[in-house]
Parts: structure tokens; C-alpha cells; sequence
């Protein structure tokens, strides 16, 4: 099992706890009561920042009912966090969009992230044919 090493801006959220056999997903709380006005843009802190492990990062996405709940949704739609990001001040923000007025409350279960390992290195070889199947572009189910 990995260690991760983690740093808490404030006693006054649930600590990170990865619920096995639930999900591997892991929910980030709004570490202060937000209010934002429709059209508002903000970055929520989620308080904690991590030493994620060389060749790993941390994919950040919204909670299934964020928007249903707050009214709201994150502006670059998937937030990563590379292992570089883990300094002492490096804290983990979530930026929304308010479509409604709304209130977020201290502790609040906003957003959720799952680490993983980078990507490999790539090398793209250049044809003029490629040998799969051809299902007529993106969007399309193969049907004219």
C-alpha cells in the first residue's frame, strides 16, 4: 500500500479517508464557508496539500451531485495535480462557476480525486494509413 504524506490547512475538516471496496475515488471538502453569486468564478480551497509519489499525479473532479447540490461546476473541468505541486504552501483549489446564487459550507463534500500514474513516454510514428477499423469519426456509432 502507498503512503501518501499529507498536509492539512485547517482542524475543521474531515480528514481523507479511502473507503476500500466503495469507491477508489476519494471526496475533497470545502475548507471554508463560500458564498458566490450566478456567473461568480472562485477558487474553493479544499484544504490539503499531498507529496504525491515521483510519476503520479492527482486527477480532480466533481462529486456526481455538485451541481444538483451547490449549483456549480469547475471550470476546467478536470483539475490535475502533478507530483511537482508539493510544497508546504502548495494547497489543492477547486475552480468553480456559480450558475445559481449559492452557499458552500465549511466541510462540504464538493469535489473528489483518485491518483494515478503518469502517462509513458510517447514516441508518434507518422503514416498516411492506419489499420483499424473505421467507425466514421468522433460521435459516431458506425450507423449512417
Amino acid at each position: 500500500m502507498e503512503k501518501i504524506r499529507i498536509k492539512y490547512f485547517t482542524d475543521k475538516i474531515e480528514k481523507l479517508a479511502y473507503i476500500d471496496g466503495k469507491s477508489d475515488w476519494i471526496d475533497l471538502r470545502a475548507a471554508e464557508d463560500i458564498y458566490l453569486k450566478e456567473g461568480e468564478w472562485r477558487l474553493i480551497p479544499l484544504g490539503v496539500a499531498m507529496e504525491l509519489p515521483k510519476g503520479y499525479e492527482a486527477h480532480i473532479v466533481p462529486r456526481s451531485s455538485t451541481y444538483k447540490n451547490f449549483g456549480i461546476i469547475q471550470t476546467n473541468h478536470q483539475g490535475v495535480v502533478d507530483c511537482s505541486y508539493c510544497g508546504d504552501n502548495d494547497q489543492w483549489y477547486m475552480p468553480v462557476l456559480a450558475m445559481r446564487d449559492t452557499h458552500i459550507s465549511l466541510n462540504d463534500r464538493i469535489c473528489q480525486f483518485r491518483i494515478m500514474e503518469n502517462q509513458p513516454k510517447l514516441e508518434f510514428d507518422e503514416v498516411t494509413h492506419l489499420e483499424g477499423a473505421d467507425r466514421g469519426g468522433f460521435g459516431s456509432t458506425g450507423r449512417q
